[in-house]
């Protein structure tokens, strides 16, 4: 283990990661889906199904972009970010141990819990990336990044594992049905997330705020430096061209992690054999988010964002012709190599262009666009199922969004590797 992860913030840090991916494994790209669709969603169109999932993903995406820039001021100015990530976190929390109370056919109630529960997942994402400029050098980011995802990708497999298992075998954990597995399953995910986002509540330590940032007038000065982030962001051509391809990419990311599952249901694969690709994703997506670390020295982390995009792109248009549970087993391996990747230096990418002192609010632009590209995304493949009555035509159109990222990704100039965050290619 590399020196700095010994380090009791890089590691109270990167649990996080381990913490929260329970939420992102389980809940948002596992089990809701399917349950949603036959239980909570019983006896409605598959089409119509589809809509609704895609909208509580689009409504969840479109509130926390709207709010994650100004949070992101607020906890740059008071030095709140982890206070901040802690109060996100216990909504997602709370909203997804409520799923266990929801009764077959409330898909409405499903839905708005969903959608709360995401937002406390995407909102705690938000200053948990801005924390990463406290834990790290910036020579560091890459790796500790990228260490961060894997360790997302080990934890979230190893409770979706179990959580497989509960719903394959209830009967061995005192369970009378495979929903009532769902449903207690949405239990595990909510303590293991709380357990685990204890270890950064205790041992990371962020930078101080600004001096009387938490006082009187910290909305307004916080929406007066907004205005001023705002006026840098689009007066930097490099960040720009950056945050425009990235919202590209990652809508086609964001979209495939959450509606891969959605979709092969609607190709008529068995739910269990779909679950048990997605975990083997899991599995396959931890060491290679580890390689891409070193992908990322070697190449420079845009080098290997380009490589993942491209791989991204191949398998979306693949997907089109899926026809047997083995391909989609292939498939989720593909995407298992590059998911972790694109992720994390993405992030190390943006970070190395944020100005000293300024990472939440810059970060909340980061998440921002990435939470505008959970919008798109998923109404996009669900207006098309809906509008054309094919699935396969609307998992298809998602290769325009990796195309159209991958090229402005080129335009985007690199900077010096150790240079820190000072400066902004113009």
């Amino acid at each position: 283990m590399p020196s700095y992860l010994a380090r009791r913030p890089q590691l109270a840090w990167a649990l996080y990661d381990w913490a929260n991916s329970a939420f992102a494994t389980t809940v948002l790209a596992g089990f809701f889906p399917a349950f949603f669709r036959q239980f909570w969603s019983l006896g409605a169109d598959p089409t119509e199904a589809t809509l609704r999932l895609g909208l509580a993903n689009g409504v969840a995406g479109f509130v926390m972009a709207v709010l994650a820039p100004l949070l992101g001021a607020l906890a740059d100015r008071g030095g709140y970010r982890k206070r901040f990530l802690i109060s996100w976190s216990l909504l997602g929390i709370g909203a997804t141990f409520a799923l266990y109370f929801v009764a077959q056919g409330q898909w409405a109630l499903a839905a708005a819990l969903f959608t709360l529960a995401t937002l406390g997942f995407n909102g705690g994402i938000v200053f948990y990336d801005a924390l990463l400029v406290d834990v790290a050098k910036p020579a560091e980011y890459d790796r500790v990044s990228s260490y961060g995802y894997a360790l997302g990708y080990l934890g979230g497999g190893l409770l979706f594992a179990v959580n497989v298992l509960m719903v394959s075998k209830p009967a061995w954990f005192g369970l009378a049905n495979a929903a009532a597995a769902v449903r207690w399953s949405f239990i595990s995910v909510a303590v293991w997330w709380l357990v685990f986002m204890l270890p950064l509540a205790f041992y990371v330590t962020e930078q101080p705020g600004l001096p009387g940032g938490g006082g009187q007038g910290s909305l307004r000065a916080s929406l007066a430096e907004l205005r001023q982030t705002l006026r840098h962001v689009l007066g930097y051509r490099n960040m720009l061209i950056f945050l425009a391809a990235y919202w590209l990419y990652i809508d086609g990311v964001n979209t495939i992690v959450k509606m891969a599952v959605d979709y092969g249901m609607a190709l008529g694969f068995d739910t269990q054999m779909l679950l048990a690709a997605l975990l083997l994703t899991q599995f396959v997506a931890f060491p290679a988010a580890l390689l891409f670390g070193r992908i990322g020295e070697r190449l420079g982390a845009r080098g290997g964002v380009l490589i993942g995009i491209a791989v991204y792109a191949g398998v979306t248009a693949w997907a089109y012709f899926l026809h047997t549970v083995v391909q989609f087993f292939a498939m989720a391996v593909v995407i298992g190599l590059v998911q972790g990747g694109v992720q994390s230096l993405s992030r190390s990418f943006f970070g190395r262009l944020v100005p000293e002192g300024k990472s939440a609010e810059f970060f909340g632009f980061f998440n921002m666009v990435g939470k505008f590209g959970t919008v798109l995304g998923p109404l996009l493949v669900g207006l098309v199922a809906y509008l054309t009555g094919s699935s396969r035509a609307s998992i298809l159109s998602l290769v325009l969004l990796f195309a159209a990222g991958g090229v402005l990704l080129l335009w985007v100039k690199t900077p010096a590797a150790d240079s820190g965050r000072s400066e902004l290619s113009r």
